[in-house]
């Protein structure tokens, strides 16, 4: 596979609103690299920083195992104490998009903030945390973490360009997994309407599609519209757990452009707006 690049006009991105804004006018270069390539650039014990690409925040790590993607730890208590402020002083599973700099490397990447397994520095951090890039996978899986996946996008600047090019079932499957990630970012790419996401993804702790029919794609190339039949199972905050059965509307206004997600009707429907 060939590298991707992609040239990128900022060196800090901080969430504002609706989207992500630069910073800063310094420019450089991001790499999506796949993991194949990754590995061997940051072998086992090797240090390198990770920058938060949201809010902004750099700490340093050491990968210390992983075969499929890179275990790591922060390398100092200061450096623990950084993550923990980047995921709001609480450990968790949502991904985030980071870049990893390393010599003089910038790569896109995703990383999640749940520590687990085993740890061996003095860092007070009791575990290990993951980071995937692009073609990483799980240790469960043979193929990529949809959410991952689309955090390594994110990172390298081409997640619109992905999105524009997805299947209404792939789109679909993007939005929920924006939701369950409480990512702005991709919602607002994806949805119709603009919305304030902040208030609506802080009520959503966890979302996941229990079924999808699916159409064959030669099927679809004509539509401009669709109703898409779905079941979702949602743990809401302060209403816990809660199925939903019924269809996600997708429009398009030509068959050249991105399918796009109606969520006023899909939100209202599931009790968050």
């Amino acid at each position: 596979m060939k590298k991707k690049t992609v040239f990128v006009m900022v060196i800090l991105f901080l969430l504002s609103g609706q989207g992500i804004q630069a910073a800063t006018n310094i420019s450089y270069k991001i790499e999506m690299l796949p993991w194949e390539e990754v590995n061997n650039v940051l072998p086992k014990y090797s240090k390198f920083t990770v920058l938060d690409l949201e809010t902004g925040k750099k700490f340093k790590v050491q990968r210390r195992a992983g075969s499929h993607h890179a275990d790591v730890q922060p390398l100092t208590p200061k450096d623990t104490k950084i993550m923990k402020k980047i995921y709001g002083g609480k450990w968790s599973w949502k991904r985030r998009a980071i870049i990893v700099i390393s010599n003089e490397q910038w790569i896109a990447g995703s990383m999640h903030g749940m520590p687990h397994g085993g740890g061996a520095l003095k860092n007070n951090f009791p575990g290990h945390f993951c980071i995937h890039f692009f073609g990483s996978t799980t240790h469960r899986t043979s193929t990529m973490d949809l959410s991952h996946m689309l955090m390594v996008y994110k990172a390298a600047g081409k997640l619109e360009e992905y999105l524009s090019i997805t299947s209404p079932y792939e789109t679909v499957e993007a939005y929920i997994a924006g939701l369950k990630q409480q990512d702005s970012y991709i919602s607002k790419l994806i949805s119709v309407q603009k919305l304030e996401w902040k208030p609506i993804l802080g009520k959503i702790e966890n979302v996941r599609i229990t079924r999808m029919p699916i159409l064959p794609a030669e099927d679809l190339k004509q539509e401009i519209s669709m109703d898409v039949p779905i079941e979702i199972d949602w743990f809401i905050k302060n209403r816990g757990g809660q199925h939903y059965r019924g269809e996600i509307h997708l429009i398009r206004f030509s068959t050249m452009d991105a399918w796009k997600v109606d969520s006023e009707s899909f939100l209202k429907e599931n009790g968050l707006k």
